[in-house]
Protein backbone atom coordinates (compact mmCIF):
# COMPACT_ATOMS: atom_id res chain seq x y z
CA UNK A 1 0.00 0.00 0.00
CA UNK A 2 1.71 3.65 -0.13
CA UNK A 3 3.27 4.92 2.26
CA UNK A 4 0.79 7.33 3.18
CA UNK A 5 -2.30 5.16 3.73
CA UNK A 6 -4.22 6.00 7.13
CA UNK A 7 -4.14 3.48 9.91
CA UNK A 8 -7.81 1.76 9.00
CA UNK A 9 -6.57 1.40 5.55
CA UNK A 10 -3.26 -0.77 6.59
CA UNK A 11 -5.38 -2.59 9.18
CA UNK A 12 -8.28 -2.95 6.89
CA UNK A 13 -5.75 -4.67 4.05
CA UNK A 14 -3.68 -6.50 6.71
CA UNK A 15 -7.04 -8.12 7.73
CA UNK A 16 -7.94 -9.26 4.11
CA UNK A 17 -4.65 -10.87 3.69
CA UNK A 18 -5.62 -14.58 2.32
CA UNK A 19 -4.94 -17.85 4.49
CA UNK A 20 -4.59 -21.36 4.27
CA UNK A 21 -7.81 -22.67 3.10
CA UNK A 22 -8.19 -24.74 6.20
CA UNK A 23 -7.80 -22.06 8.17
CA UNK A 24 -11.01 -21.01 6.39
CA UNK A 25 -12.90 -23.92 6.92
CA UNK A 26 -12.12 -24.04 10.65
CA UNK A 27 -13.51 -20.65 10.90
CA UNK A 28 -16.80 -20.88 8.98
CA UNK A 29 -17.71 -24.28 11.61
CA UNK A 30 -16.65 -22.02 14.51
CA UNK A 31 -19.00 -19.68 13.42
CA UNK A 32 -21.59 -22.36 12.67
CA UNK A 33 -21.23 -23.72 16.10
CA UNK A 34 -22.87 -20.30 17.21
CA UNK A 35 -25.28 -20.30 14.79
CA UNK A 36 -27.42 -16.23 14.12
CA UNK A 37 -24.98 -14.88 17.01
CA UNK A 38 -21.75 -14.76 14.94
CA UNK A 39 -20.57 -11.54 13.93
CA UNK A 40 -16.90 -12.08 12.83
CA UNK A 41 -13.85 -14.65 13.26
CA UNK A 42 -10.31 -13.47 13.76
CA UNK A 43 -7.27 -15.45 13.41
CA UNK A 44 -4.22 -14.40 14.94
CA UNK A 45 -1.14 -15.64 16.94
CA UNK A 46 2.21 -17.15 15.74
CA UNK A 47 0.47 -19.66 13.78
CA UNK A 48 -0.08 -16.64 10.96
CA UNK A 49 3.28 -17.59 10.01
CA UNK A 50 3.49 -20.92 9.57
CA UNK A 51 2.95 -22.84 6.45
CA UNK A 52 2.63 -26.28 8.22
CA UNK A 53 -0.44 -26.29 10.44
CA UNK A 54 -0.69 -29.86 11.40
CA UNK A 55 0.24 -30.43 15.37
CA UNK A 56 -0.12 -26.66 15.72
CA UNK A 57 -2.92 -24.96 18.11
CA UNK A 58 -4.76 -22.45 16.00
CA UNK A 59 -5.36 -19.34 17.86
CA UNK A 60 -9.18 -17.63 17.10
CA UNK A 61 -11.79 -15.03 18.30
CA UNK A 62 -15.38 -15.62 17.86
CA UNK A 63 -17.33 -12.22 17.39
CA UNK A 64 -20.97 -12.40 18.59
CA UNK A 65 -23.88 -10.09 18.93
CA UNK A 66 -24.92 -11.14 22.21
CA UNK A 67 -24.06 -14.07 24.74
CA UNK A 68 -27.41 -14.54 25.44
CA UNK A 69 -27.44 -15.76 21.46
CA UNK A 70 -24.61 -17.24 21.47
CA UNK A 71 -25.21 -19.83 24.49
CA UNK A 72 -28.80 -19.56 25.02
CA UNK A 73 -29.73 -20.09 28.82
CA UNK A 74 -27.10 -21.41 30.99
CA UNK A 75 -24.02 -20.12 33.16
CA UNK A 76 -21.84 -19.61 30.06
CA UNK A 77 -23.16 -16.31 28.97
CA UNK A 78 -22.43 -15.12 32.77
CA UNK A 79 -19.00 -15.97 32.98
CA UNK A 80 -18.31 -14.57 29.30
CA UNK A 81 -19.72 -11.32 30.83
CA UNK A 82 -17.74 -11.35 34.21
CA UNK A 83 -14.94 -12.81 33.20
CA UNK A 84 -13.97 -12.47 29.53
CA UNK A 85 -13.55 -14.14 27.24
CA UNK A 86 -14.42 -18.13 27.35
CA UNK A 87 -11.97 -20.37 25.64
CA UNK A 88 -13.67 -23.72 23.68
CA UNK A 89 -11.76 -26.20 21.77
CA UNK A 90 -12.17 -27.19 18.38
CA UNK A 91 -10.96 -29.43 15.72
CA UNK A 92 -11.96 -29.99 12.17
CA UNK A 93 -10.24 -31.02 9.02
CA UNK A 94 -7.36 -32.57 11.08
CA UNK A 95 -6.31 -29.14 12.54
CA UNK A 96 -6.74 -28.40 15.91
CA UNK A 97 -7.67 -24.86 17.25
CA UNK A 98 -8.79 -23.03 20.40
CA UNK A 99 -11.37 -19.81 20.21
CA UNK A 100 -12.15 -17.25 22.46
CA UNK A 101 -15.75 -15.53 22.67
CA UNK A 102 -15.99 -11.93 23.01
CA UNK A 103 -19.73 -10.09 22.04
CA UNK A 104 -19.49 -6.93 19.82
CA UNK A 105 -19.46 -4.13 22.20
CA UNK A 106 -16.89 -5.95 24.83
CA UNK A 107 -14.73 -6.60 22.19
CA UNK A 108 -14.62 -2.71 20.66
CA UNK A 109 -13.73 -1.97 24.14
CA UNK A 110 -11.13 -4.23 24.83
CA UNK A 111 -9.61 -2.98 21.68
CA UNK A 112 -9.57 0.57 23.04
CA UNK A 113 -8.81 2.94 25.91
CA UNK A 114 -11.60 1.60 27.93
CA UNK A 115 -10.34 -1.61 28.27
CA UNK A 116 -10.18 -3.77 31.52
CA UNK A 117 -7.04 -5.58 30.74
CA UNK A 118 -4.46 -6.15 28.21
CA UNK A 119 -4.77 -9.20 26.56
CA UNK A 120 -7.15 -8.70 23.73
CA UNK A 121 -5.54 -4.84 22.34
CA UNK A 122 -2.18 -6.74 23.22
CA UNK A 123 -2.98 -9.54 20.39
CA UNK A 124 -4.58 -7.41 18.43
CA UNK A 125 -1.93 -5.02 17.97
CA UNK A 126 0.01 -7.87 16.44
CA UNK A 127 -1.26 -9.44 13.12
CA UNK A 128 -4.66 -10.97 12.47
CA UNK A 129 -6.50 -11.81 9.94
CA UNK A 130 -10.44 -11.64 9.20
CA UNK A 131 -10.96 -15.15 8.18
CA UNK A 132 -15.18 -14.87 8.10
CA UNK A 133 -17.89 -12.23 8.53
CA UNK A 134 -21.20 -12.55 8.84
CA UNK A 135 -21.90 -9.25 5.93
CA UNK A 136 -20.08 -6.36 5.27
CA UNK A 137 -21.31 -4.70 8.31
CA UNK A 138 -20.12 -7.06 10.67
CA UNK A 139 -16.61 -7.27 9.01
CA UNK A 140 -16.41 -3.66 9.22
CA UNK A 141 -17.11 -3.45 12.93
CA UNK A 142 -14.54 -6.03 13.64
CA UNK A 143 -11.97 -4.12 11.86
CA UNK A 144 -12.75 -0.90 13.34
CA UNK A 145 -12.41 -2.16 16.48
CA UNK A 146 -9.03 -3.70 15.72
CA UNK A 147 -7.99 -0.56 14.28
CA UNK A 148 -7.86 0.70 17.87
CA UNK A 149 -5.30 -1.74 19.50
CA UNK A 150 -2.26 -0.23 18.31
CA UNK A 151 -2.93 3.35 19.26
CA UNK A 152 -4.14 2.39 22.60
CA UNK A 153 -0.45 0.42 22.96
CA UNK A 154 1.15 3.45 21.30
CA UNK A 155 -0.88 5.36 24.45
CA UNK A 156 0.16 3.82 27.41
CA UNK A 157 3.21 2.55 26.06
CA UNK A 158 5.01 5.88 25.27
CA UNK A 159 4.91 7.41 28.88
CA UNK A 160 6.75 4.70 30.06
CA UNK A 161 9.92 5.57 27.22
CA UNK A 162 12.65 8.45 27.25
CA UNK A 163 11.82 11.37 24.79
CA UNK A 164 13.75 9.97 22.38
CA UNK A 165 12.46 6.66 22.03
CA UNK A 166 8.58 8.13 21.55
CA UNK A 167 8.70 8.30 18.32
CA UNK A 168 10.59 5.83 17.09
CA UNK A 169 7.75 2.87 16.36
CA UNK A 170 9.75 -0.37 16.10
CA UNK A 171 11.18 0.62 20.09
CA UNK A 172 7.34 1.35 21.22
CA UNK A 173 6.36 -1.69 20.19
CA UNK A 174 8.87 -3.65 21.69
CA UNK A 175 8.16 -2.00 24.79
CA UNK A 176 5.06 -2.16 24.54
CA UNK A 177 4.36 -5.78 24.10
CA UNK A 178 7.24 -6.33 27.04
CA UNK A 179 5.08 -4.30 29.23
CA UNK A 180 2.24 -6.36 28.39
CA UNK A 181 3.69 -9.95 29.22
CA UNK A 182 4.52 -8.69 31.98
CA UNK A 183 0.63 -8.46 32.99
CA UNK A 184 -0.31 -11.97 31.97
CA UNK A 185 0.71 -15.12 33.00
CA UNK A 186 3.05 -16.34 30.46
CA UNK A 187 4.98 -19.60 29.46
CA UNK A 188 6.99 -17.68 27.07
CA UNK A 189 10.36 -17.35 27.66
CA UNK A 190 11.49 -13.60 27.97
CA UNK A 191 12.74 -12.48 24.53
CA UNK A 192 9.68 -13.06 22.62
CA UNK A 193 8.15 -9.67 23.01
CA UNK A 194 11.48 -8.55 20.75
CA UNK A 195 10.40 -11.50 18.67
CA UNK A 196 7.28 -10.42 17.49
CA UNK A 197 8.71 -7.35 16.16
CA UNK A 198 11.65 -8.56 14.92
CA UNK A 199 9.62 -11.16 12.95
CA UNK A 200 8.14 -8.27 10.55
CA UNK A 201 10.09 -4.84 11.86
CA UNK A 202 8.74 -3.36 8.23
CA UNK A 203 5.01 -4.16 8.83
CA UNK A 204 5.35 -2.67 12.81
CA UNK A 205 7.26 0.70 11.23
CA UNK A 206 3.98 0.83 8.93
CA UNK A 207 1.70 0.67 11.53
CA UNK A 208 3.55 2.49 13.71
CA UNK A 209 4.22 5.68 11.72
CA UNK A 210 0.58 5.51 10.62
CA UNK A 211 -0.85 5.83 14.56
CA UNK A 212 1.93 8.66 15.68
CA UNK A 213 0.61 10.25 11.88
CA UNK A 214 -2.75 10.46 13.35
CA UNK A 215 -3.03 10.22 17.05
CA UNK A 216 0.64 11.42 17.66
CA UNK A 217 -0.32 14.59 18.84
CA UNK A 218 -0.34 16.01 22.42
CA UNK A 219 1.04 13.99 25.53
CA UNK A 220 0.77 10.33 25.59
CA UNK A 221 -2.25 8.84 27.84
CA UNK A 222 -0.84 7.67 31.87
CA UNK A 223 -4.08 6.01 32.99
CA UNK A 224 -3.70 3.75 35.75
CA UNK A 225 -0.01 2.79 36.59
CA UNK A 226 1.78 -0.28 34.77
CA UNK A 227 2.59 -2.29 38.31
CA UNK A 228 -1.73 -1.78 38.76
CA UNK A 229 -2.04 -3.13 35.46
CA UNK A 230 0.73 -5.66 35.30
CA UNK A 231 -1.06 -7.04 39.27
CA UNK A 232 -4.50 -6.67 37.62
CA UNK A 233 -3.96 -8.93 34.53
CA UNK A 234 -2.09 -11.28 36.45
CA UNK A 235 -5.42 -11.92 38.77
CA UNK A 236 -7.35 -12.05 36.02
CA UNK A 237 -5.21 -14.71 34.19
CA UNK A 238 -5.83 -16.42 37.53
CA UNK A 239 -9.17 -16.21 37.12
CA UNK A 240 -9.27 -17.33 33.40
CA UNK A 241 -7.17 -20.22 34.63
CA UNK A 242 -9.55 -21.04 36.87
CA UNK A 243 -12.78 -20.82 34.80
CA UNK A 244 -11.25 -22.60 32.03
CA UNK A 245 -11.10 -25.64 33.91
CA UNK A 246 -14.74 -25.65 34.29
CA UNK A 247 -15.12 -23.83 30.23
CA UNK A 248 -12.57 -25.74 28.70
CA UNK A 249 -12.91 -29.16 27.65
CA UNK A 250 -9.00 -30.64 28.51
CA UNK A 251 -7.82 -27.73 29.60
CA UNK A 252 -5.46 -29.35 31.88
CA UNK A 253 -4.00 -31.33 29.02
CA UNK A 254 -3.46 -27.42 26.99
CA UNK A 255 -2.08 -26.06 30.12
CA UNK A 256 0.46 -28.82 30.20
CA UNK A 257 1.44 -28.64 26.95
CA UNK A 258 1.58 -25.18 25.87
CA UNK A 259 3.86 -24.85 29.05
CA UNK A 260 5.82 -27.60 28.21
CA UNK A 261 6.39 -26.60 24.51
CA UNK A 262 7.63 -22.82 25.78
CA UNK A 263 9.16 -23.46 29.23
CA UNK A 264 10.93 -26.53 28.31
CA UNK A 265 9.13 -28.26 31.56
CA UNK A 266 8.17 -32.09 31.04
CA UNK A 267 4.70 -31.61 33.15
CA UNK A 268 2.70 -34.96 32.94
CA UNK A 269 -1.25 -34.37 34.02
CA UNK A 270 -2.36 -37.09 36.57
CA UNK A 271 -5.64 -39.13 35.98
CA UNK A 272 -7.01 -36.98 39.23
CA UNK A 273 -6.28 -33.63 37.52
CA UNK A 274 -8.52 -34.55 34.46
CA UNK A 275 -11.02 -35.71 37.00
CA UNK A 276 -10.75 -32.57 38.87
CA UNK A 277 -9.85 -29.89 36.65
CA UNK A 278 -10.40 -26.75 38.67
CA UNK A 279 -8.40 -28.49 41.77
CA UNK A 280 -5.59 -29.27 39.77
CA UNK A 281 -5.62 -25.90 38.35
CA UNK A 282 -5.57 -24.30 41.88
CA UNK A 283 -2.65 -26.76 42.67
CA UNK A 284 -0.64 -26.23 39.66
CA UNK A 285 -0.52 -22.48 39.25
CA UNK A 286 1.95 -22.15 42.57
CA UNK A 287 4.46 -24.73 41.41
CA UNK A 288 4.44 -23.29 38.08
CA UNK A 289 5.22 -19.94 39.70
CA UNK A 290 8.16 -21.23 41.76
CA UNK A 291 9.71 -23.08 39.08
CA UNK A 292 9.42 -19.72 36.51
CA UNK A 293 7.77 -21.65 34.31
CA UNK A 294 5.25 -18.91 33.87
CA UNK A 295 5.56 -15.34 35.15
Amino acid sequence: MPADSSLADLVAAELAEPVDPRVAQVAAAIAARHKEASRAVLFYGSCLRERQLDGLMLDFYLIVSSYAEAYGRGWLGAANRLIPPNVFPFAQGGLTAKYAVLNEADFERECGMRARSVSVWARFAQPARLVWAKDAEAGAAAAASVAEAAPTLFALTRPTLAAEERDDPLAIFRAGFALTYGAELRAERVHRPAAIVDADPDRYARIGRAVLTERGEGAPAEGQSWRWRQRKGKMLSVARLLKASATYAGGIDYLAWKINRHAGTKIVVKPWQRRWPLLAAITLLPRLLRRGAVR
